[in-house]
């Protein structure tokens, strides 16, 4: 199928969310595939409200992306944060980089500054839409571009899910798409800025993402994998966080802590990798 074919599919589905499911959101995290959506719907969908899960960690690069997607589309992306009780419970308790020491207190850490503000963006809403590709994780071979979202309650879709890595880069480049700057250097993943490094050739574009952990349960719990050993659904252990239990991950320790990969620029740029939440 033909880029221009894939495109013309992605713009039928998002007609049909805005007709049939108002009001929907798209969840931006500003990766590749969410610029190549956030231009569709910026374009073409203005009923579509384009949110973001501003963690508190994010790399600067990004911030400077949010700006300029509002100077070029002349649009506002609402952030939502995470509730500032939970991070100084977190912080307090388990220092500010405690996610470095198991799955739980990743898991945990995600859940606050990530799962609990997705739950308040969504409140209300009929669907929502994401940039998730198949091909990007095995945590996402299984997924639908329609799908019922059981844990929040509303539709799902997710209209690039048959889209390649180089679908997504012809189209930045055939439409003069902005985009992270962290991709030039190598960034496949961009999530929060110590949980995301570049990789190098011949690594799976999610490698930078918590990459002490088992690749098979990498998630962060936006969206539960299907059908993947380790993983069920939401993750249901708990980590106390202050005088209360969060909901946390599957048990797991770290590797020891690369030196110098988050600063590292990998020589390689025969073709950009990029991949989202």
């Amino acid at each position: 199928m033909s880029l221009d074919q894939k495109i013309a599919e992605v713009l039928s589905l998002l007609d049909r969310v805005q007709k049939d499911y108002a009001p929907a959101v798209f969840a931006s995290s500003f990766g590749a595939e969410d610029m190549v959506l956030t231009h569709l719907i910026a374009e073409h969908y203005p009923a579509i409200k384009i949110f973001t899960l501003d963690t508190g960690r994010l790399p600067e690069e990004t911030y400077k992306l949010m700006q300029e997607v509002s100077d070029r589309y002349g649009i506002r992306v609402r952030a939502y944060f995470p509730e500032s009780d939970a991070v100084e419970a977190y912080i307090a308790r388990h220092g500010p980089n405690g996610f470095y020491d198991s799955v739980d207190l990743r898991k945990t850490c995600c859940h606050i500054r990530k799962v609990e503000p997705l739950k308040r963006a969504l409140h209300g809403k009929r669907a929502w839409i994401t940039g998730l590709r198949s091909d990007q994780a095995p945590t996402r071979k299984d997924l639908a571009k329609s799908e019922f979202d059981a844990g929040n309650g509303l539709q799902k879709f997710n209209p690039l899910l048959d889209w390649s890595l180089s679908d997504v880069w012809a189209f930045i480049r055939q439409f003069d798409v902005p985009y992270n700057d962290l991709h030039d250097k190598g960034y496949s993943s961009i999530g929060c800025a110590p949980c995301t490094r570049a990789i190098t050739p011949g690594e799976d574009v999610r490698a930078g993402r918590w990459w002490w952990e088992d690749p098979e349960i990498k998630e962060c719990g936006l969206h539960p994998a299907k059908g993947i050993k380790g993983t069920k659904g939401h993750y249901r252990s708990t980590i106390p966080i202050g005088d209360d239990p969060v909901i946390a991950g599957q048990n797991g320790h770290r590797e020891e802590h690369p030196q110098g990969l988050e600063s590292r620029e990998p020589e390689w740029r025969s073709e950009k990798i990029a991949e989202v939440e």
